[in-house]
């Protein structure tokens, strides 16, 4: 990968029930190209993935969500799974924390289920995203323009299908995060 990410830092919003692939594999292409990424929770010490169907491992976190603040991060990834962003959307803190990195304009990528909580953060409004295909409506009834694609960028919003779609998926997110702000990653 072209983009090195030496002294930028990640805050990667998981709540229980995250695909683990999707936390893993992408926070490995981010330490790889130099970035630091943080595990931010509002769980209060660990964190527990889903994994190939069944109970995951515990993640330590790093990072508090009710600590936790946009301007101390240079980009977002929000992992999928069904109980995961179902849990986040619920949290008026976890809303506001997604909400204020396109305030800012600053990177934010969602794979699978994770564009669910961007539905709830009003942000998804004539922007073009991919997801599993299963929010594939919500994300038209939120005002997106949704394509079955393996990725998709829009304007520093990167989004993926699947975790089979992870390596396509890690290219463009340290591509967005490597280009910094974007001005039309905005709410």
């Amino acid at each position: 990968m072209k983009y090195k990410l030496k002294g930028k830092k990640i805050a990667i919003l998981v709540a229980n029930g995250f695909e683990q692939s999707e936390l893993e594999m992408p926070r490995e292409a981010l330490t790889d190209a130099g970035a630091v990424a943080h595990i931010v929770s509002p769980e209060s010490e660990a964190v527990r993935g889903w994994s190939e169907g069944a109970v995951g491992d515990k993640f330590s976190i790093d990072m508090p969500l009710k600590k936790a603040k946009e301007s101390d991060y240079d980009a977002l990834l929000l992992p999928g799974c069904i109980m995961n962003p179902n849990n986040l959307r619920t949290l008026p803190q976890a809303v506001e924390f997604v909400r204020a990195f396109f305030d800012a304009g600053k990177p934010v990528a969602a794979i699978c289920h994770g564009p669910q909580i961007l539905i709830e953060a009003d942000v998804v409004r004539e922007r073009t995203v991919t997801s599993h295909p299963s929010i594939k409506k919500d994300l038209i009834n939120a005002g997106a323009n949704w394509v079955d694609d393996a990725v998709v960028v829009d304007q520093g919003l990167v989004t993926g299908r699947q975790p089979a779609d992870i390596a396509a998926f890690n290219e463009k997110l340290v591509e967005e995060i490597g280009e910094g702000v974007h001005s039309g990653q905005r709410t």
